[in-house]
């Protein structure tokens, strides 16, 4: 059996990071309609804690000389916790499908923004990409005479606070652990959502609710186990495109799981996003000037 190069092994591990998140967001979907929004988040957040802690204790991650808290890091712990509340209140009530396709524009809208405050060059070409991937989004969107489904502009609020997160990350210190970073994040994810429970209600788990939300957890976990080690082998370049079958496992999940198949709008700006963004990164590849990050919420 031919052993695969280490390029093949870092497309893969992104393949299966993509399919831990996605399966994790299918779950969490499906949960929607038996628990609320911060219940099922803190229940969630309490296994994948402690399974993310386990992760970052075996390797050193949490004593790591590196691992501090900062305002940097604080700021980005919010966009994050922003994002998650953004993504779930979209998921839960659209299509998973359609929230993946738009979820897909960020790494273009980081692309934009790095360009404007991080004085990141952009050329002229990946410009072009942008405006044409945003267009794309709004075919998604579909705007109409009564307005846009205040559920899609949750999606796209997702994008504007991953794009805060990721400014933040592209500033940290190289050396500080991924695993940290996570841990953390997690943390107040999970604690936030207990606060807000007494806002938002509580209602009685069942076993198979706890089952769903356990099953969330672990693929969670494995999303950033698999992502972390997408970067520890091959080109980052090379595996960062294969992050867009996010999309595939998406639309596969959303007709096995709730018999949601994609309609004309979303194919077309679905297209349309993957396309650019694909060509942006080639681009950025070609240039030899970028540094690619995990583009969606982490929990």
């Amino acid at each position: 059996m031919t052993k695969l190069s280490d390029n093949m092994r870092g497309a893969l591990f992104m393949v299966l990071g993509m399919m831990g998140f996605t399966f994790n967001d299918g779950l969490m979907k499906l949960i929607s309609s038996d628990l609320h929004l911060f219940q099922s988040i803190f229940i969630r957040g309490v296994m994948a804690t402690t399974l993310i802690g386990i992760l970052a204790w075996r390797n050193g991650a949490l004593l790591h000389p590196k691992a501090k808290m900062s305002r940097l890091l604080i700021v980005r712990m919010l966009a994050e916790m922003g994002g998650t509340f953004c993504y779930l209140t979209a998921l839960f009530n659209i299509p998973l499908a359609d929230a993946t396709a738009i979820l897909m524009a960020s790494p273009l809208a980081v692309t934009l923004a790095a360009s404007l405050f991080l004085r990141e060059r952009v050329g002229w070409r990946r410009y072009i990409a942008i405006a044409i991937g945003f267009i794309g989004v709004v075919v998604i969107l579909r705007p109409s005479a009564d307005g846009i489904n205040t559920f899609y502009l949750f999606a796209l609020g997702t994008v504007f606070f991953m794009v805060l997160r990721d400014l933040c990350t592209r500033r940290f210190d190289p050396e500080m652990p991924s695993l940290f970073i996570a841990f953390t994040t997690s943390t107040l994810m999970t604690l936030a959502s207990a606060a807000m429970i007494p806002f938002d209600g509580w209602q009685q788990v069942s076993t198979k609710n706890i089952s769903v939300l356990a099953g969330a957890a672990i693929f969670i976990f494995f999303g950033y186990l698999f992502t972390i080690m997408t970067v520890r082998v091959g080109e980052i370049s090379f595996a960062a495109p294969f992050r867009y079958t996010a999309l595939i496992w998406a639309m596969i999940i959303g007709v096995v799981m709730f018999n949601h198949i994609p309609d004309t709008a979303v194919l077309i700006g679905s297209t349309i996003v993957v396309t650019t963004g694909l060509y942006s990164l080639l681009r950025e590849r070609t240039a030899s000037s970028w540094s690619v990050r995990n583009t969606r919420p982490s929990l």
